[in-house]
């Protein structure tokens, strides 16, 4: 084996850089970051297709520990969203760490010596501790269709959008109306000779209110940094509101149906397409989307909606589920990600010699959203049930670093070679208590089939509470809910008492190696305003 460290961090997007960040500042420098890439930003990076954006506020969307003064709309776009991943990795002095290029081929346990053994594409690594930060967007999923291989024409996933390729005058289409798809659709619009919208089931959409963040604006949120905390605590306040509506009262969403029928009103005048684009679930079963353009856009004269899932292709020719045939010269699939069933889990290998997909192939279930029966010193950052419908996945990444640090802490403490091993029957409970919680949810109850839920109906993907009531659940780690495994005798030893006192509150400063770094600002980019892949954290947000 090569190289040793502590910690190992599987992923540089928003979890894996907030990872680094959290394990400088608890005073680990002995960590390395793996990234498959030849540069940070996870979803960020890869999702770079036209007229990507986020569809979460930007104060709410980044770093509590790296505010941001100089946002420059009220929802930014991917190449202002990836400057700060990149300015966030360069001001927490993170580079050393991160090592581009390292793809996971598989990760093993090592139950003689306590540690997990680590295959990367540029070579072999150990570590005592495992975070995988890789999250639920990484890997597109591609639908197979019949004939798919045969068409001439250009084929690729919003995810992976083929930049050389020019849409300007071809027949384009679209399969699928996710939060990508909304995105894309008035993107483009405008420049092809024809888009065919290929819709299997309508989205809820309701208007986004972006706008540019002014000058003034700005300034005030740098020369008096409460104003910027007061902006992210009230974006913050109102979502926490609306959570009992999504997971308690799904009656309540009545209102925001009706808004999102205005919106589509507004643009939408043929009373036939405006019955096609009219959802039979309750809003909110599936994820709402935001956009002011996506209605106008499906209004053009250039535009044509196939209100029928693809079936299959012959030759250049789309056929739909309802016998619609449609040529044209390029596919473009919007249709979402490996959410409940990740690829990362099939290089996971734990104590028993089972992978991580073998173990939740009946559905995906951690410990607090973070580690798994079976898989001694691992853990996930936005794990089963960690994804939100409505507010910035940012803030639940932050209670998963929290959970993370004190995890190390405990470890710290037992002293030694020393892992904690989730017991079987935390994880269990856990995921009942979870689940009992979703039979009352809108995700579960509004009549729809989403991507929150895995191939047996569960919703494995959603947290049914608010992101405060995750903070308090995964402040501090635990420890009878772990077993205590030590090289010396290989035997589980007895779970003690709490093995350190209750770390200190989040305002006050936490251990570093250094000082802390000043607040974050991204650098101006002349990139056009191009957003977050609302793919969003899919899940997210």
């Amino acid at each position: 084996m090569g190289e040793h460290v502590r910690v190992a961090v599987v992923g540089s997007g928003f979890g894996g850089l907030g990872a680094a960040v959290r394990l400088r500042r608890e005073g680990i420098t002995d960590f390395v970051v793996l990234e498959r890439a030849d540069s940070v930003g996870g979803t960020w990076r890869d999702n770079s297709y036209p007229g990507c954006a986020c569809d979460v506020p930007s104060h709410l969307y980044s770093f509590s520990f790296a505010p941001n003064p100089d946002w420059p709309r009220t929802f930014s776009g991917q190449p202002h969203i990836r400057a700060y991943l990149e300015h966030v990795a360069d001001t927490f002095g993170l580079r050393p760490h991160i090592r581009l290029n390292h793809e996971v081929r598989m990760m093993r346990w090592d139950a003689e010596e306590l540690r997990w053994e680590i295959e990367t594409s540029a070579g072999e690594i150990t570590a005592d501790v495992v975070v995988s930060a890789t999250g639920p967007l990484s890997d597109p999923k591609m639908p197979e269709v019949p004939g798919l291989d045969g068409f001439p024409g250009k084929v690729f996933h919003s995810a992976r959008w083929d930049h050389d390729y020019e849409l300007r005058g071809k027949r384009v289409a679209m399969i699928g109306t996710g939060a990508s798809a909304i995105q894309i659709v008035p993107a483009i619009a405008p420049e092809v000779e024809r888009l065919t919208l290929f819709q299997r089931t309508p989205p809820w959409v309701l208007p986004r209110t972006d706008r540019a963040i002014s000058g003034v604006e700005r300034w005030l949120h740098r020369q008096l940094p409460f104003t910027r905390a007061a902006r992210r605590g009230l974006l913050w306040g109102i979502r926490e509101l609306q959570v009992s509506a999504f997971t308690k009262r799904p009656n309540q969403l009545g209102l925001v149906e009706s808004m999102a029928k205005a919106n589509m009103a507004r643009s939408i005048k043929d009373p036939a397409l405006r019955a096609r684009l009219t959802p039979s679930y309750r809003i909110g079963c599936k994820r709402i989307l935001l956009s002011s353009e996506y209605y106008p856009a499906l209004a053009r004269p250039n535009v044509d909606l196939v209100a029928s899932g693809l079936k299959e292709i012959r030759g250049s020719v789309l056929v739909a589920a309802d016998g619609t045939e449609t040529e044209v010269d390029a596919i473009v699939f919007g249709t979402g990600f490996h959410v409940t069933d990740m690829p990362i889990a099939d290089r996971v290998v734990g104590a028993e010699g089972q992978s991580l997909a073998d173990v939740w192939k009946d559905g995906m279930q951690s410990l607090r959203g973070a580690t798994a029966a079976g898989f001694p010193n691992w853990m996930t950052i936005i794990g089963p049930n960690t994804g939100l419908g409505n507010s910035s996945m940012i803030l639940m990444i932050e209670s998963q670093l929290n959970y993370m640090a004190d995890y190390l802490r405990q470890l710290n403490v037992l002293g030694g070679r020393a892992a904690l091993a989730a017991r079987p029957s935390a994880v269990h409970a856990w995921s009942r208590r979870v689940q009992d919680r979703m039979k009352r949810t809108v995700w579960n109850t509004g009549g729809c089939t989403s991507w929150y839920l895995d191939a047996n109906g569960r919703n494995t993907t959603v947290w049914p509470g608010t992101t405060g009531e995750f903070r308090r659940e995964t402040r501090t780690v635990d420890l009878s809910e772990y077993e205590v495994l030590r090289v010396r005798d290989r035997e589980p030893a007895r779970t003690a008492a709490r093995a350190v006192p209750e770390p200190a509150p989040a305002s006050a400063p936490a251990p570093a190696p250094a000082p802390a770094p000043e607040p974050v600002s991204a650098p101006a980019s002349g990139s056009a305003d191009a957003g977050r892949p609302a793919t969003a954290a899919e899940g997210a947000a």
